[in-house]
């Protein structure tokens, strides 16, 4: 009765829930593991990426719902639900995907891994040669790493680090003529190889480092009774950029903030076990950690299946993933040998990546450093290859004497390091590096370079969606404007100025911009569509995004819809609203582009009665991007380059290969080309220069 309750109230409500809907996400991302037509390697890819993305999960979304079940905070989720009916709902639903993200590992893979050469094995299913292979690698490398913590009446509970594989061990001693249980946890360092590597004839075995420790864990316990050992891994909190939370009263982050600085570490929201473990070890863990059964996991196989990518990533089979394409040059660049500085001078670039390389920009960067004409660079940095060259080109032109100035954020998650560690080797160079804007997240990505051209300075400004990371850039779409336009020029000095000064410019001509007016500006051209449509002219909205999560911007589009404008969107990840649902979202439809690229673009497109305002950047639809964030979109002005953006949009539309259609209810089914249907794969066919058509029609 009470499910039923339950789920009459998330139909109703005619918001889609932020969370389950990522869920959903990973779901889709759990299908390309599925797809028989993909080889084993690239399957095995996508089931480490949800993987990845369901430990990014808890620790960000179930970590905040946390902050709140914690401190005793009211929280009343898109579907309607309070906390705790929540949590019970999306635990349920992660059980679930679990469930499946296991079946498809065993059941799908597992199988297939003897013929493809390799294979995953215990100690146990080696040869005695092997055997004593793996026996060295223990006693030299494994075992002088383990450390044993012991938890009874003489030992506190040992700090137990987030997602480390760990054995609980249960020993049993007899003090004064009764048995007494123990148990002493041993954790595996995160920097030994997940699969210890054997060489056969005829294929790789991999032997995975916990079974390693397990077969010899009698060493660490010498003249003691084992009872059980268990193997488990737990997942703690780290939602601790509360800026970033939804809708969390100023007040209550800085009283988290206030508790957080006592916690050594995040409170654990979830473990995932080995099947049948002790019991009076997880009695210790459930109550040391305040959990119960919604949060515990039982893993019918190999915990943490992240570490696959040590198989994907072997050298024996790079040739079985699937092999990118050579890039090509972008449409409105003539061929890779012209002079930049000279050719953006009179032409605007759009790129398109990863379909067109991102070299034209690092290229331009590097040239900049070393061109004596040029007298500075100022750049926003969110996240960087490792090892990278637009760090290098940086430390260049601040050898040269030319003046840097960097924005780096270091609140990009999981970043965090990496960035402070590059800003102080640039600061350290002379560049004046800024480390993020306050309570703000620098999220957008923009670059201008500053020369002197005999009696003129021109400012050469690259804006787009992605980061400047030359790693990604080969496995994200996204798109990016390169331009000596002046109207572009004064619109981002005066947001570096913004962003690195203390100005508050009155408007830009080609800029959108939060926190301070994104999300009214864009409700601007939602409502000129809707009135388009009252007055009878035609009218349409196209966007494609990330994500889907304002309320009020959810709330116009809703209103344009029953105003008659059809709206198209194109949501990669989560969306809370709801399509198609009568006498409110009739005209829209929401689709989702899920493939072997990771769609990261942010295309806007307003008919605006037949002189379409097209718009790229950086900004997704979410409360983050318009109040916590400092985002930039950006004006497609020239008409050729519009064209291009509109037709990136419309292959989006036909695409059937990798999309999914969203439905009314929130859950999504696979587009599939019909018998008679032109079969359009979004990512093969830009790598067709001659893909831009004319005159095409998006609504």
């Amino acid at each position: 009765m009470l499910i039923s309750k339950v789920s009459d109230q998330i139909k109703k409500s005619k918001y889609i829930s932020r969370d389950l809907s990522w869920l959903r996400f990973n779901y889709r991302v759990l299908d390309q593991a599925r797809d028989a037509n993909k080889s084993l390697f690239d399957r095995l890819k996508f089931l480490a990426i949800t993987s990845s993305n369901l430990d990014e999960f808890f620790m960000i979304r179930v970590g905040s719902l946390y902050n709140y079940l914690d401190y005793g905070k009211e929280r009343t989720d898109y579907s309607g639900l309070r906390e705790l009916p929540f949590r019970k709902k999306l635990l349920d639903y992660a059980h679930r995907f679990v469930n499946d993200q296991y079946l498809t590992f065993n059941n799908e893979l597992k199988p297939l891994f003897p013929k493809s050469g390799f294979d995953i094995l215990k100690v146990n299913e080696l040869t005695e040669i092997e055997q004593k292979k793996v026996d060295s690698y223990f006693k030299n490398t494994i075992y002088p790493m383990l450390t044993p913590m012991v938890f009874d009446n003489y030992h506190g509970f040992p700090l137990l680090m987030n997602q480390l594989l760990t054995f609980g061990v249960v020993t049993r001693t007899t003090d004064e003529g009764k048995p007494q249980d123990r148990v002493t946890f041993v954790q595996i360092p995160q920097n030994l190889a997940r699969f210890y590597e054997i060489n056969r004839k005829d294929k790789i075995i991999f032997v995975p480092i916990e079974e390693i420790v397990r077969w010899k864990i009698k060493k660490l316990f010498r003249n003691v009774d084992i009872v059980s050992v268990n193997l488990f891994r737990i997942t703690r909190n780290g939602d601790f950029t509360l800026e970033e939370s939804d809708d969390l009263e100023a007040d209550f982050v800085q009283e988290i903030k206030s508790k957080l600085k006592t916690r050594k570490k995040g409170r654990v929201v979830r473990l995932e076990v080995e099947r049948n473990p002790s019991q009076f070890m997880m009695k210790i863990l459930k109550e040391r950690w305040t959990i119960d059964n919604a949060n515990v996991f039982t893993i019918n196989s190999m915990l943490d299946l992240r570490g696959l990518w040590q198989i994907v990533n072997h050298r024996h089979y790079k040739n079985k993933c699937f092999k990118q394409p050579a890039s090509v040059l972008p449409l409105s660049l003539p061929s890779d040998g012209v002079d930049m500085f000279e050719y953006l001078k009179e032409h605007d670039v759009l790129l398109h990546h990863p379909y067109n390389s991102m070299e034209p920009v690092v290229n331009l960067l590097e040239r900049a450093a070393e061109d004596p004409s040029v007298l500075g660079i100022k750049q926003t940095i969110y996240r960087l290859a490792d090892q990278s060259r637009v760090t290098a080109a940086l430390l260049k032109a601040a050898e040269n004497g030319k003046h840097v100035s960097v924005l780096f954020e270091v609140k990009a998650r999981f970043d965090e390091e990496r960035n402070l560690r590059e800003g102080e080797r640039l600061e350290k160079a002379g560049c004046f590096v800024i480390y993020g804007i306050s309570k703000y997240k620098t999220h957008t990505k923009m670059m201008m370079i500053i020369r002197k051209e005999g009696e003129k300075v021109t400012r050469y400004v690259h804006i787009g969606s992605g980061n400047y990371n030359e790693a990604t850039a080969r496995l994200y779409t996204d798109v990016s404007l390169l331009t000596t336009n002046e109207i572009y020029a004064h619109d981002v000095s005066e947001f570096f100025n913004v962003i690195t000064g203390h100005s508050r410019p009155n408007e830009y001509k080609y800029l959108m911009t939060s926190p301070k007016n994104m999300r009214s500006q864009l409700i601007d051209l939602i409502r000129i569509e809707a009135r388009n449509a009252k007055k009878g002219l035609k009218s349409g909205i196209v966007i494609k995004i990330n994500s889907l999560e304002d309320r009020e911007v959810i709330d116009e589009l809703y209103k344009a819809s029953k105003a008659g404008v059809t709206i198209k969107l194109i949501v990669r990840g989560i969306c809370c609203l709801r399509p198609g649902r009568e006498d409110l979202s009739e005209n829209i439809s929401v689709k989702s582009i899920v493939g072997e690229y990771l769609e990261h673009a942010r295309l806007y497109y307003f008919h605006n009665n037949g002189d379409p305002k097209v718009y790229g950047g950086s900004a997704d639809m979410m409360v983050r991007s318009f109040d916590r964030r400092i985002e930039a979109l950006f004006l497609i002005a020239n008409a050729e380059l519009k064209r291009e953006a509109i037709t990136i949009l419309y292959y989006n539309l036909l695409d059937n290969q990798n999309s999914y259609i969203m439905r009314e209810d929130g859950t999504y089914i696979k587009r599939r080309a019909g018998a008679n249907e032109e079969v359009i794969d979004i990512h093969k066919l830009f790598y067709n220069k001659a893909y831009v058509v004319e005159d095409v029609e998006l609504v």
